[in-house]
Order: C-alpha cells, then sequence, then structure tokens
C-alpha cells in the first residue's frame, strides 16, 4: 500500500484516482505526518461492504447459539410455512 501527502491528493487528485482505478491498491493519506484517511476504489469498498455484512451475520448466528436461540429444523420449517401463508 501507498502513502501520499494530503498536499498531494489536492494537487494530483485526478492522477490519484486514475491509478487506485487502474492499480485497485488503497491508498493511505497522511495529514502532519498522521494517517488521515483510505482512498479505495469503489468496487473495492462494495466487496468489502458485502465481505462486513456476511461476517456480521455470522458473529449474529453464533451469538444465538451461544445463548441457545435456535430451533429444530422442523420447527424452523413449520415458522416459515405460517409465515409463507
Amino acid at each position: 500500500m501507498r502513502t501520499e501527502l494530503v498536499t498531494t491528493l489536492k494537487r494530483q487528485a485526478t492522477e490519484l484516482l486514475a491509478e487506485l482505478e487502474r492499480d485497485k491498491e488503497p491508498i493511505l493519506i497522511t495529514q502532519h505526518g498522521l494517517p488521515s484517511a483510505y482512498l479505495v476504489d469503489v468496487e473495492s469498498y462494495h466487496r468489502q461492504q458485502e465481505r462486513m455484512a456476511i461476517l456480521e451475520g455470522i458473529a449474529r448466528g453464533e451469538m444465538a447459539v451461544a445463548d441457545d436461540r435456535v430451533v429444530s429444523h422442523e420447527e424452523a420449517k413449520a415458522r416459515l410455512a405460517r409465515w409463507l401463508r
């Protein structure tokens, strides 16, 4: 991952965005020597959001199992059948 100064972003935004789209490599933007933001291409951002949603669903499922909030397969089918009527 490359690092750029915020002043570089201000002066060369178009070029940085073109490189970002071409290379698909995130760019770390620093301000006063400290990390300030990441620039990522839209496709990578959407993929990351989809992955996060899946991981959050898995975490909710694991919490449900740990809290014993589960039902049998037969009970789940019965509930869905009532819901689909």
